[in-house]
């Protein structure tokens, strides 16, 4: 890797990605909607190229000259329209995809994700890449990463190297979006647990989801789809409780028995859906599959392939997001 071309580039992943790459003194240019994405990502060192996911022109013309893209751009919002996200995560990948393979990219990362194997029926215990993509996941975020990985994947060809990353529970220092949502939710009220919390989860730091991206594009295999974890499960509750601690908030004690979320779960989706209600309704299918019972990633076949090993431990990453008292 030379000359890299970053789309998502102000969000969590993105920013953090364009960092490292710019520690490694490697020329990047990155996507960017507005102002302040510029000036951001500009102060790292980054070349910008104004505009959005739809203008593959635009992409194409930004692309040039580089070797490798990274796509970490997508709509991953709890709530919203089946069309919206069918136009991010879909859609855009396509164009994404289109824009590199006319500017002779020679590779492309996407940024996958565990939620693609929610259908809301399978257990996601121990998921690994030979496990196929269920025939209907779930509807919003769920189908639409499936499409765009399953797009992504057949795109692989000689000259044109397509890898899929598949994170689960995405966290660290610098989290502007799950961790700050928690916080808010928590220091509200709002906050409970499901069942306890005692589910178990995966987790990767932001920084060994950078670690893994740079590897799948150096050495992944065409075509793959890798896992990326931290290393052995975590019960949910033990986890978010040990960051918000180290933020300074006290966990939140209070919990909710399964069958009443589902019960919200069945009456509120539909009627949400039909009625194009905007804002999230109290709980959804998704949150119920990815939160709401074990969801757990093997990633021994990136270790083997890849090398990948995790660069920061939860214990240092925990670390990394304390509040000085």
């Amino acid at each position: 890797m030379k000359n890299i071309f970053v789309t998502g580039a102000s969000g969590f992943v993105g920013r953090n990605l364009c960092r490292e790459l710019r520690r490694r003194k490697l020329n990047v240019r990155a996507l960017v909607r507005n102002s302040q994405a510029q000036d951001m990502l500009e102060s790292m060192g980054v070349h910008t190229v104004m505009g959005d996911l739809t203008d593959a022109v635009v992409m194409q013309a930004g692309m040039q000259g580089c070797d490798t893209v990274f796509h970490c751009a997508g709509k991953v919002d709890e709530w919203g329209s089946v069309d919206d996200y069918y136009q991010a995560n879909v859609v855009g990948t396509q164009n994404t995809l289109d824009a590199a393979q006319a500017a002779q990219v020679s590779c492309f990362v996407l940024v996958g994700t565990e939620a693609a194997y929610a259908d809301g029926k399978s257990a996601l215990v121990n998921l690994t890449e030979a496990m196929p993509l269920p025939s209907k996941p779930l509807p919003r975020y769920p189908a639409t990463k499936a499409e765009s990985e399953k797009r992504v994947r057949a795109a692989n060809q000689p000259g044109f190297r397509t890898v899929v990353v598949r994170p689960r529970f995405i966290w660290g220092e610098d989290d502007s979006s799950v961790l700050e949502q928690i916080v808010q939710a928590t220091n509200a009220g709002r906050m409970m647990w499901l069942d306890g919390g005692k589910q178990m989860t995966s987790t990767c730091h932001v920084m060994n989801l950078v670690h893994g991206m740079l590897l799948a594009a150096e050495q992944g295999q065409g075509g793959a789809a890798y896992f990326l974890s931290d290393g052995e499960p975590v019960r949910a509750r033990e986890f978010i409780s040990a960051m918000l601690q180290q933020r300074g908030v006290t966990p939140p004690t209070k919990s909710v028995p399964l069958w009443v979320v589902k019960l919200i779960v069945a009456s509120c989706e539909p009627l949400w859906t039909r009625l194009n209600i905007k804002r999230p309704p109290p709980a959804n299918s998704v949150v119920l599959a990815l939160m709401g019972q074990d969801v757990t990633i093997n990633d021994e076949l990136a270790r083997r392939d890849l090398g990948y090993e995790p660069v920061v431990s939860r214990e240092q990453g925990l670390q990394s997001i304390r509040v000085p008292e």
